[in-house]
């Protein structure tokens, strides 16, 4: 969806949205327009749309307004962001191919607009690539946005914000995509694509040079796939020479059929999103690098497939990870924290950052404790833990922190190794976090987020459609910009 600016109205615009807040309505609406928003009891509240029809210059136009609610709310951003993914919403599939959006008399601020196209163009995603047989009324029409009156400052504000609406569509790009698709081999390939010519350097492990290094965790879980594994760094530097990164870890299981504890056959296609925390974190750093954070990042992936073939890992195995720490594989179905764990060890040694966050759907103990309202956060270190909770707030991608503590420690013992990859049915989520832990070195400022309940989508929300929501992009992008830039 392509969004421009102009000053005045267009002659030919066929669709013009005029955007108000609550109780306002345009000075130069037609009386039967005026009319009828109160016969049709509009409001103006956020997201609010009302449709009606005039005759201007001979020609009839469709005319829609939609409301921005109380300028005064504490959730101003997310209701602006609403008002947005309303109006495209109902005019995506419309038939129309433009929209005139006139913010003449909206009475906003360049940050409270940039918000609103947010939402505006996020909600207009969609990935109808295999479909062949849509409706006429099913196929996406809209493809331009002409803003009219535009406050100030706008349109640089817009392109910093656009910036962040690419890496979201990224991560849903990534999600959706069918595992026949979207393999380590070919996600590599993807990222390779889209970040050529940002500046980024991407550093990429084949399972010669991750089988050199002793990533065996992370091996021992790809080694029933046909697909090789792989890891995947993206770096940017756009701090001050020699500054210690932040790193995100993303777990990057492109399908996850359980290995040889192979999950029930219902719901399983739903497994081609296990690599949500990997889509999650290369999203994040596609917007950092286009919109050019003044900041030292890393971003690492990941990524094998959980496969159950004659060559698969089996549970009882011990597996030996990169720090040295050998693992009772119990369950092959607990995998991503075999994948993360040699990741983060990686990381760590090759990039030695000051501050480590990992994203990954790594437990449906998760959606059991906090459904798909908040992802979980876990962490090591209170100020890290309340600086991503306050970017989630600002960022609507939600968090709340859980516990850890080493009295769930006792609960990963193992007779024959330093650990089990999971523990008993209670505190499945914690014992997790605990596992992630152990493999976090020197007291680094580390957290977990798991976001099993969060990158997909079984109906539409405020800014997606149903399926995936690009959720953690938007997160990483505000922490960073709140606690990591300009020396943050």
């Amino acid at each position: 969806m392509q969004i421009h600016f102009t000053q005045n109205l267009p002659s030919d615009a066929r669709l013009i949205a005029y955007v108000t807040g609550q109780g306002k309505l345009p000075d130069n609406l037609e009386r039967a327009i005026a009319e009828g928003t109160s016969a049709a009891r509009f409001k103006g509240n956020a997201g609010q749309v009302f449709e009606a029809f005039a005759e201007r210059d001979g020609s009839v136009r469709r005319v829609a307004l939609v409301g921005t609610g109380k300028a005064d709310s504490d959730k101003r951003t997310a209701n602006l962001e609403r008002a947005g993914a309303a109006l495209t919403a109902k005019y995506l599939r419309s038939g129309e191919k433009s929209l005139a959006v006139d913010l003449t008399n909206a009475d906003l601020s360049a940050d409270e607009a940039a918000a609103f196209l947010t939402g505006l163009r996020l909600r207009g995603w969609h990935y109808d690539n295999y479909r062949t047989k849509l409706k006429d009324e099913q196929k996406a029409t809209l493809e331009t946005i002409t803003v009219v009156g535009a406050p100030a400052d706008l349109e640089s504000t817009w392109e910093e914000r656009s910036a962040i609406a690419d890496g979201v569509e990224l991560a849903r790009e990534l999600v959706t995509e069918p595992a026949n698709i979207i393999y380590p081999e070919s996600f590599v390939e993807r990222c390779q694509k889209r970040f050529e010519g940002t500046g980024a350097e991407l550093i990429v492990l084949d399972e010669a040079e991750m089988s050199r290094l002793g990533m065996g965790a992370l091996l021992g879980v790809g080694q029933g796939s046909r697909r090789e594994s792989r890891l995947l760094a993206i770096r940017w530097n756009g701090g001050n020479d020699g500054d210690a990164p932040v790193a995100f870890v993303g777990k990057g299981v492109t399908f996850d059929s359980g290995g040889i504890s192979i999950k029930p056959g219902a719901g399983m296609e739903d497994m081609k999103w296990d690599m949500g925390g990997s889509a999650a974190v290369v999203g994040a750093m596609l917007s950092l690098v286009k919109r050019k954070a003044k900041a030292n990042i890393v971003g690492v992936v990941g990524l094998v497939e959980n496969m159950p073939d004659g060559n698969a890992q089996r549970p009882g195995d011990v597996v030996t990870s990169m720090s040295g720490q050998t693992i009772e594989v119990i369950n092959t179905d607990a995998e991503g924290r075999l994948v993360l764990c040699d990741a983060l060890h990686w990381t760590q040694k090759e990039f030695s950052p000051r501050a480590i966050v990992d994203f990954a759907t790594l437990t449906g103990a998760m959606i059991i404790s906090l459904g798909h309202e908040h992802a979980g956060v876990f962490s090591n270190n209170d100020e890290l833990a309340d600086n991503l909770v306050a970017a989630s707030k600002d960022s609507g991608d939600a968090l709340w922190r859980m516990p850890i503590g080493a009295s769930y420690d006792k609960l990963l013992d193992s007779p024959i190794a330093d650990m089990k990859n999971v523990g008993p049915r209670a505190a499945g989520s914690i014992t997790a976090a605990q596992f992630l832990q152990r493999f976090i070195m020197d007291g680094t400022p580390w957290a977990h987020c798991d976001i099993a309940g969060m990158v997909w989508a079984d109906k539409p929300g405020a800014t997606w459609d149903k399926g995936a929501t690009g959720f953690g992009v938007r997160l990483i992008d505000r922490y960073v910009a709140n606690s990591v830039e300009d020396g943050g």
